[in-house]
């Protein structure tokens, strides 16, 4: 084995790819469900898959109550559950932190676009756990800002942009 060739991983040479678990893998969504995804079934005889589902990981159970992004007074983003007043900031900061390692050694990531843990580009932010409307729909989820913000060579894709050919051709040339 050289140093460096990647092989110390190991001996399979294909791309690991991380994946937000309710995409296709376990009923682990909120409301219980799960969405498929036909793009990580195709991935998945040339790729490693590995699921991760941040919230299963915070103690959440199946079905749960809905979580969101809310913004505090200081225009700190943190992480509420509004049906029980939860504040999950810390829980997914903890998640994030245990995951790093393992990540540190991914090629990318698939995420459940629109999540508050997962969404790369797409999820809600409300003024507060209260609020019926977002303020903002174009933010980063907590999990997934948490492990881009220290991971950010990894190539990430959301279940929705793997549909646009031309994303779905960047983010595979980039794995491989």
């Amino acid at each position: 084995m050289i140093p460096g060739d990647g092989a110390s991983r190991s001996d399979d040479p294909r791309p690991i790819v991380y994946v937000s678990r309710c995409l296709g893998f376990a009923a682990c969504r909120w409301d219980g469900a799960i969405i498929p995804c036909p793009a990580v079934a195709e991935l998945a005889p040339h790729v490693t898959l590995r699921p991760v589902c941040p919230e299963l990981e915070m103690g959440l159970g199946v079905p749960r109550d809905p979580i969101r992004i809310v913004g505090d007074a200081e225009g700190a983003r943190r992480l509420a559950q509004p049906a029980t007043g939860r504040d999950l900031t810390a829980d997914m900061a903890a998640v994030v932190a245990r995951r790093l390692a393992e990540l540190s050694n991914a090629d990318g990531l698939i995420l459940k676009g629109r999540s508050p843990s997962c969404g790369l580009r797409d999820a809600r932010v409300y003024a507060s756990a209260a609020a019926e409307t977002p303020e903002e729909d174009a933010a980063r989820g907590m999990f997934a800002a948490g492990v881009l913000a220290r991971l950010p060579h990894l190539a990430a894709s959301d279940d929705v942009g793997l549909l646009e050919p031309a994303r779905r051709h960047h983010w595979l040339t980039r794995i491989f």
